[in-house]
């Protein structure tokens, strides 16, 4: 594979397929249970990664997907033990199990793909309470992008990595497996693009000219013995052919001042207060809700945005 001579393995969903086969369901006693999980695993939890993969979306989002199978698993080994099953189980038992402990929300998937299959009643989940964090403030957060953006003597991969997440609020997880392809150069050569989603957003210097140095002569010495000259990867990791982990950022960032946390709070909130929500989701590629989320919190709304635009065209020559 790191020749190119066999197609690109997603190694994290081949090892959640291969788990999910095999030690998911071995705590669970009752058969029906055991075909129901392994069903929900196969055409629910895998299927959607199997999706993203297939689409290069440049995310992972094998982590979640194996906390959704655990707590699935987990939730079912309850009902066993309670000598229930799914399809016996009423809003009154799933809250019982609930109030027995944090952690339980990730089970709404399992129910509401199984109760859409006519394998349970209809059973609500309700939402987690939400702790917001803390944010840095806002001139905090340009000194250290000023730092990022102009300070040569920082490593080139730290300084991109951390204007993406003080810039776009991006997850350190997706930092971690972007593509050089999401890195668009157009026709004139002065225009660099990043794409998260659907859709383009146009680069403004110095940032555009640090991706693109990346891409060009800043990445060789992150390659890995065995590693093609080239990678596909923005941040290539040491192992042939695969990209950087999260905890490579998440380890080197603070050391130049940049935490993750409270730096793509304040991003995020900067942003959900000049941009809507569906506008937001589909540049950041954020669920609707979280896009939400975020607005809410930010006090942001579409009103408050058309009006700005309207007023913005009015005085166009």
């Amino acid at each position: 594979m790191a020749a190119e001579l066999l197609p690109a393995r997603d190694e994290p969903l081949a090892r959640l397929e291969a788990w999910a086969g095999t030690t998911l369901l071995a705590d669970l006693k009752q058969p029906e249970h055991r075909q129901l999980l392994h069903a929900y695993a196969t055409w629910q939890v895998l299927r959607r990664l199997r999706h993203r993969a297939a689409s290069n979306t440049g995310q992972s989002l094998t982590s979640y997907s194996r906390t959704q199978l655990r707590v699935a698993a987990r939730f079912l080994g309850w009902l066993e033990q309670h000598r229930l099953t799914l399809a016996q189980c009423h809003q009154s038992d799933l809250e019982t199990w609930l109030a027995q402990g944090p952690g339980g929300e990730p089970v709404r998937n399992l129910l509401s793909w199984a109760s859409e299959h006519h394998h349970c009643r209809s059973l609500l989940v309700p939402p987690a309470a939400r702790t917001t964090g803390t944010a840095i403030d806002a001139n905090e957060r340009w000194k250290l992008l000023a730092r990022l953006l102009h300070q040569d003597t920082l490593d080139l991969a730290d300084r991109v990595a951390g204007a993406l997440l003080l810039c776009y609020g991006q997850h350190l997880s997706r930092i971690a497996i972007m593509r050089t392809e999401q890195v668009h150069r157009q026709r004139d050569p002065d225009i660099v693009s990043l794409r998260f989603a659907a859709h383009d957003i146009i680069v403004a210097e110095p940032l555009s000219r640090l991706l693109t140095d990346l891409i060009d002569v800043g990445r060789s010495h992150h390659l890995g013995v065995g590693s093609p000259a080239t990678s596909p990867w923005l941040f290539p990791g040491h192992l042939p052919a695969r990209p950087i982990t999260a905890s490579r950022p998440g380890q080197r960032l603070p050391r130049i001042g940049v935490r993750a946390l409270p730096g793509r709070r304040a991003t995020m909130l900067q942003l959900a207060a000049q941009v809507p929500a569906a506008v937001l989701a589909e540049l950041l590629n954020l669920t609707p809700a979280t896009a939400t989320r975020w607005t809410r919190d930010a006090a942001g709304d579409w009103s408050r945005y058309a009006a700005e635009l309207a007023t913005e065209r009015d005085h166009q020559p």
